[in-house]
């Protein structure tokens, strides 16, 4: 199994207020972890994205996706909110996790267009949404999405 997604990058428990200071975080964090060397070029590409349509999916589940030439490596950071957040959403309700896509701008018709598919498919399956409601333990969940990008 690969080890796209590590521990590391799965934040549980975060006291985030809004959609914008979780898309904050995600690239303040991305910047931390070496993925670019401009959070606010990251932040940037998520809002340009953002403001297209909905990324929010069903059932408390989002995935925000940034495409930028300031993204060094394709990335995956899972936020897993305290509390359920607006945002724009297929089924119209709060999200409360989201699974964070960052892709450089040069392989925005690749890796990015694999991570979207392979995540939409694991959104499907009840097991995988039940088990990332149901744990704090980001071990876990960097497993289970490790294991849905790795299935054929």
């Amino acid at each position: 199994m690969s080890q796209f997604v590590s521990e590391k990058s799965v934040f549980v428990n975060q006291n985030l207020e809004s959609r914008e200071a979780l898309l904050r975080f995600v690239s303040d964090k991305a910047a931390e972890f070496g993925i670019t060397d401009n959070a606010d070029a990251v932040y940037d590409a998520f809002m340009a994205r953002e403001a297209m349509g909905e990324t929010g999916m069903t059932d408390g589940f989002a995935v925000p996706h940034a495409k930028s030439d300031d993204i060094k490596e394709a990335a995956v950071i899972v936020v897993k909110n305290d509390r359920a957040l607006e945002w724009p959403s297929f089924d119209e309700k709060p999200v409360d996790v989201a699974i964070a896509l960052l892709v450089p701008g040069g392989e925005a018709g690749t890796t990015h267009i694999k991570l979207l598919s392979k995540t939409a498919v694991l959104l499907m399956k009840d097991e995988f949404k039940n088990l990332v409601h149901g744990t704090d333990d980001a071990a876990a969940i960097a497993d289970a999405i490790n294991a849905g990008i790795d299935e054929e």
